[in-house]
């Protein structure tokens, strides 16, 4: 079974209500629900996962908050259960989320296929072996490193091509834009599984890139 099979929409779904469940009452009481014995069992599985906050007003949708975990370190719903309160009040760009906020937002959820290391003999190759809507990067030199999920180059209105998408992920690991240019910089890629709700508190949808 593929990664893209893993998961059901039912299963998308009660990760983002569990998600906003979390998000909620962390903001009304100051502490974290317990965790479900359901979710526990059903969840335990090890995946990299991002809590993504995006909010819906009259400017259009903006991005309030994004955290979570590169690698498979943790069963999933740890992950989900400590990333959604820090995409909420730990994203250094964003101020703490209010609780009045959460009606105007949709919250998704990417759960990550573990990194893969770009191998090619020229940097210019990574041109031909990222594509857009599929691929999630990850930018590395020494101890600096950043990520941007796959649907980054496509959100917002976003129409980047992968140059602009190689060159974004290397400033967002605080290396020049033309990092990947260098043998130096190594560049990961990854996929997700996404869901996310249509609409504050709505339903849950898959949601697909390509």
């Amino acid at each position: 079974m593929s990664d893209e099979d893993k998961f059901s929409l039912e299963e998308g779904t009660i990760l983002i209500r569990f998600a906003r469940d979390n998000i909620e009452f962390f903001l009304k009481n100051n502490r974290k629900i317990p965790i479900p014995d359901q979710i526990k069992e059903k969840f335990v599985d090890k995946y990299g996962a991002f809590v993504t906050l995006n909010e819906y007003n009259v400017s259009g949708i903006q991005l309030r908050g994004c955290i979570g975990y590169i690698e498979p370190t943790y069963s999933l719903y740890d992950v989900i259960h400590r990333v959604s309160i820090s995409s909420a009040i730990e994203d250094p760009r964003f101020p703490s989320v209010s609780i009045e906020e959460m009606d105007n937002i949709v919250i998704e959820l990417s759960i990550l296929t573990p990194p893969k290391l770009i191998k090619v003999n020229n940097p210019k190759d990574y041109l031909n072996k990222v594509v857009i809507g599929r691929d999630g990067l990850i930018a590395e030199r020494g101890m600096r490193r950043g990520l941007l999920l796959p649907q980054v180059p496509i959100d917002h209105d976003r129409n980047w091509d992968v140059e602009t998408f190689l060159s974004h992920t290397c400033s967002k690991a605080w290396l020049d834009s033309n990092a990947w240019r260098e043998e130096s910089t190594k560049i990961y890629s990854f996929q997700a599984i996404l869901f996310e709700e249509e609409k504050p508190r709505g339903e849950v949808v898959r949601k697909y890139l390509k």
